[in-house]
């Protein structure tokens, strides 16, 4: 008689085990909103799954508004770089929108075409132009998201997906941490201003 594995009756209740890994071992985020019936088998057994993951040397993350990863601190140089230009193509989005007036909590409503892509590349050329950003390179960008689940694409362009929250978190932390120091210079001592033009000329 063979003895069932101790693991046996916890892997037969995550079915999805081998796609959920799969699809974080390749870098790409789980939303919610694009692959429901995954995320949903992710839900349920939440726990187990995490477990699972951890034991095999992963973090797995999940954000109450509907996505997940596998958190990494050590990512690659070339992950490095893919991040940074994404976060340089997010934020020149929720900077465009936000001077149009639009709520950047509704971003996944938005719908980003070529044209308001131009658009956007004209307003901060000289930022994007110094990445080595053109407007292809911001399409070929949303493509990259689109792979590790920010964006979706659609007919008639892309729209960006809960995973998204992860940049839009960090842009308002930087303002935020932006007001605060500007409250502290605007009540602080006269000399405050001098000392910042010591600190840049030190650079």
């Amino acid at each position: 008689m063979t003895t069932p594995h101790p693991l046996t009756p916890q892997l037969a209740q995550m079915p999805a085990l081998a796609e959920l890994f799969r699809l974080f071992l390749s870098g790409k985020h789980l939303n919610r909103m694009a692959e429901p019936a995954l995320w949903a088998e992710l839900e349920q057994q939440e726990a187990g799954y995490a477990g699972l993951f951890a034991a095999l040397g992963f973090e797995l993350r999940m954000d109450a508004r509907g996505f997940a990863w596998f958190h990494n601190t050590d990512a690659s140089s070339n992950i490095g770089k893919v991040s940074r230009q994404l976060a340089l193509l997010f934020m020149v989005i929720f900077d465009a929108q936000a001077n149009a007036g639009k709520a950047l909590q509704r971003f996944t409503d938005w719908l980003i075409d070529r044209e308001w892509l131009a658009e956007v590349h004209e307003q901060q050329k000289d930022l994007l132009d110094a990445e080595g950003l053109s407007t292809d390179g911001l399409i070929d960008l949303l493509g990259r998201a689109s792979t590790l689940g920010f964006a979706v694409a659609e007919p008639a362009g892309w729209r960006l997906l809960p995973a998204v929250c992860r940049y839009l978190d960090h842009f308002e932390g930087l303002a935020a941490a932006s007001r605060d120091d500007d409250n502290e210079a605007d009540a602080g001592p006269e000399d405050d201003g001098d000392d910042v033009l010591n600190d840049e000329e030190s650079d």
